[in-house]
Formats: structure tokens, C-alpha cells, sequence
């Protein structure tokens, strides 16, 4: 009898602290789960900025290089070297078309050159619509690489939608102003090309856009008789003098450097 009354002491101690141990780990095991999200967290709010919202790329061959543009960094990559920089606003020519770089590093130089020109690649033979000429070294070195290539901008992607109008050089617009339905704009952002509703006529064209430049181009439009008080023809010039451009709250603004011309609401 006493053994047996000692064998179930022993039996309650032993049941007791494995209970103790499986919640201690239990309580260990949340502990660590909850550093493991605040770690998560805080690389979050920490994260190192990368390369992002490209709006310009650059390549060549012979050797194979490829160069980025962003709104915060610049970014060369050859096949022996990465080098990556902040962005910074070039210097543009006065008589044509040309930006010009100069960036410095603590290991290395990049100046390079963007002329809008035709260029058609040795690799590929597809065309672009910019030559890119960069030179390079090490700070250590004596001497500049030489590389040659081609380059486009790409056009938002915000744009790449259907967008009604809303305001035509500051007025709010109705269905008065025009012959049969008020003007709306689709673009295509992938070949950069436009097309919609001016009022009266159909149209459609071709983009020409630069980061933040944007401009509509040969404009056609159909030739249908409008009514003499159709504001087509005001909306078709506000068109046609779009420089710049912003996309917040689901409206497109085009501005020139004289004024907001026209605001359009983006349809759902």
C-alpha cells in the first residue's frame, strides 16, 4: 500500500511538470512569433529603396550593357559591373533635343548623353527613338569606357485608360457644349497611341511622352458637319497644346506652361 501511494505522488509530480513545460513552451513559442512580426515590421518601414517606376531604358551590345532611369535612381549595368546612383536632373541642350548626365560616385564616374534620333539596335534591328552614348571608369582608372546604344521612354501606365472629360480651359463642361456626347479620351500606353470622342467627330493619334512631358500628335479626326455653338474645335486646340501632365484622385490634368487646359475623369 505505501508503495503504491508513493508510485502516485511521483505519477501527479511528473504529470504536472510536463504541463509546466509544454506551456512554457507554448509562451516561448508566441513570444517568438510575435519578435518575428515586429522584425518583419520594422524591415518594412525600413526597406531600402530600389530601382522602381522606370521611364527610361537604355541598351547596347558589343559588350551587352543596359542602362535605367527612374524618378529616384539611375542604374548601369554591364557585364562586369552595376553602378547605381541617385537621380539627378540633366543638363539639356538649347538647339536640339539632347540630355546630358554627369554622375559621380565614391568608386566610379557615368556621364551620358540621350539624343532623340532614330537608332536601330546592331542585336535586334528594332528601332527607338533615342541614341545613347556613355562613358564610364573607376575612379581608380585613368581611362573612360565608350558605349553606344538606343533608348525609349515608356509612358505611364496610369494613363493606359478611359478618361471623360470634366473641364475644358477652366469651365466645367455639359452636354450643351457639344453635338451629341461630351468628349472622352482612351489611351493605349503600351504603343502610345490615343483614340475617342472630340464632341462631334471620332479621332485618334499618336502620343509623344518624356517622364513627365506628354503631347498628343497627329490628330485625325473624322469629318462630320457639327453645330456652330460645338466648343469641338476649342477642344481639339487645348488637345493639341497639352505640354504636362498630373494623374491624382482619378482625374487627368494637361497643362501647358500657361495654364491648366483640360481635367478628365477617369471612367470606372
Amino acid at each position: 500500500m505505501k508503495n503504491y501511494i508513493i508510485t502516485l505522488i511521483i505519477s501527479i509530480v511528473l504529470v504536472s511538470c510536463n504541463s509546466k513545460k509544454e506551456k512554457t513552451e507554448t509562451d516561448s513559442s508566441i513570444v517568438d512569433s510575435v519578435k518575428t512580426t515586429t522584425a518583419v515590421k520594422k524591415d518594412a518601414k525600413t526597406k531600402v529603396p530600389t530601382v522602381t517606376d522606370v521611364y527610361f531604358t537604355a541598351y547596347g551590345s558589343e559588350p551587352f550593357w543596359s542602362l535605367t532611369i527612374s524618378d529616384t535612381l539611375i542604374k548601369l549595368k554591364t557585364i562586369n559591373d552595376s553602378i547605381l546612383t541617385p537621380h539627378t536632373t540633366p543638363i539639356r541642350a538649347m538647339d536640339s533635343n539632347v540630355k546630358i548626365y554627369k554622375l559621380n560616385t565614391e568608386t566610379s564616374l557615368v556621364n551620358f548623353q540621350i539624343h532623340q534620333s532614330e537608332c536601330i539596335s546592331v542585336a535586334s534591328g528594332e528601332a527607338s527613338g533615342y541614341e545613347v552614348h556613355v562613358e564610364y571608369k573607376k575612379t581608380s582608372e585613368n581611362d573612360f569606357k565608350q558605349l553606344e546604344g538606343c533608348g525609349n521612354y515608356i509612358l505611364d501606365y496610369r494613363l493606359n485608360d478611359i478618361w471623360v472629360l470634366e473641364k475644358l480651359n477652366g469651365t466645367e463642361v455639359s452636354l450643351e457644349d457639344f453635338a451629341k456626347e461630351i468628349p472622352t479620351l482612351e489611351i493605349n500606353s503600351s504603343n502610345k497611341t490615343f483614340f475617342g470622342y472630340a464632341g462631334c467627330n471620332r479621332m485618334n493619334g499618336s502620343l509623344f511622352s518624356e517622364n513627365d512631358l506628354l503631347r498628343f500628335t497627329k490628330i485625325v479626326i473624322t469629318k462630320m458637319i457639327c453645330q456652330p455653338h460645338n466648343k469641338e474645335s476649342e477642344f481639339l486646340k487645348a488637345l493639341q497644346s497639352t505640354i504636362t501632365y498630373n494623374i491624382e484622385h482619378n482625374q487627368l490634368k494637361l497643362s501647358n506652361p500657361d495654364r491648366e487646359l483640360l481635367i478628365f475623369k477617369k471612367i470606372d
